[in-house]
């Protein structure tokens, strides 16, 4: 006979959802990411589609007035190969075919500016440029869900400086890099037993992707809306994604398309303007869903803002 003890036993013994939900959320898998996964795909598939289209277009047009730029910017310091340079460092962070279909156009570009000519094209390249970044600033909005009551100029000049400051950054990461390659040849050479310390410069070989991570740190850091970035909300997992992101398309798109055969034949000689166009989108979608991580992070955080938004940044 069950007694009413063993009845109540019975009725607050968890049933095995229960149990499956407690064990997820030990995990970090609780409410808290299902509501912010939810968010981040709805998120995405309203608006990542058309502003991934997006970037992967002005990423084309803007490349050139970039290194431009770059090259001006060089040339200001009197270093003038550093354009050249960054280019190559670029280059080293896309896929291959990619890689191989922007080289030598934008080096012919970078080699025929020269004097006045390379400074009208910098002025040029600046506020083109410049509507790239907006363009982002424009998905970080779209995400958080906020208005800007910000005058366009000040936006835009941000954005050049943002331009020059990463042009700078760039060089100084590849002036770096090149002293720790010169570095370990020397501890290779010299001091051939000096094996942990050979390893640790060798670790610097990962300093392209850690330097990505840097850039897409400080671009989403400037362009989130500033009562959010002003706020304990996170903004490095948006950039750890869209770095991860980046990296895996770089390494897997070589592969996907080697598997597809000749599409060169679909696309005739565009072919590789469309490879490059697939991997700007590809990228694109990243930023977006990485943007799109942090506003819903903001938006159910463990320490985040106080009280609701109101009109303007």
């Amino acid at each position: 006979m069950t007694t009413g003890e063993d009845t109540g036993a019975a009725q607050a013994k968890p049933g095995l959802g229960s149990r499956i939900l407690g064990l997820l959320a030990r995990i970090g898998l609780g409410p808290r990411f299902w509501h912010v996964t939810k968010r981040v795909v709805i998120g995405t598939f309203n608006d990542g589609f058309t502003y991934a289209g997006n970037l992967a277009y002005l990423s084309l047009v803007t490349l050139f007035p970039f290194f431009i730029v770059a090259a001006a910017i060089a040339q200001l310091f009197g270093r003038s190969s550093e354009g050249i340079h960054t280019l190559e460092a670029f280059l080293h962070t896309v896929p291959p075919d990619v890689a191989d279909l922007l080289r030598k156009p934008v080096s012919d570009v970078l080699m025929a500016r020269t004097g006045n000519l390379l400074w009208f094209g910098a002025i040029v390249g600046l506020w083109t440029v410049a509507g790239f970044i907006e363009t982002i600033r424009g998905i970080l909005r779209q995400a958080y869900g906020v208005r800007s009551s910000t005058p366009f100029w000040q936006y835009r000049l941000g954005a050049i400086g943002m331009i020059i400051a990463s042009v700078i950054i760039t060089m100084a990461a590849f002036s770096f890099q090149v002293i720790l390659t010169g570095v370990e040849q020397f501890l290779y050479t010299i001091f051939p037993w000096a094996s942990e310390a050979q390893r640790i410069v060798s670790l610097t070989k990962i300093a392209p992707a850690v330097a990505l991570f840097g850039a897409l740190y400080i671009l989403f850091y400037s362009l989130t809306p500033s009562r959010y970035r002003k706020s304990k909300c996170p903004k490095w997992p948006g950039a750890l994604f869209t770095a991860a992101w980046w990296l895996l398309v770089t390494a897997l798109l070589p592969k996907i398309l080697g598997t597809l055969g000749n599409y060169d034949l679909t696309y005739g000689s565009l072919a590789g303007v469309m490879i490059a166009l697939i991997f700007f989108f590809l990228v694109g979608l990243g930023l977006v869903v990485g943007a799109e991580l942090n506003a819903a992070l903001a938006e159910t955080p463990e320490t985040g803002l106080e009280e609701p938004r109101k009109n303007g940044e």
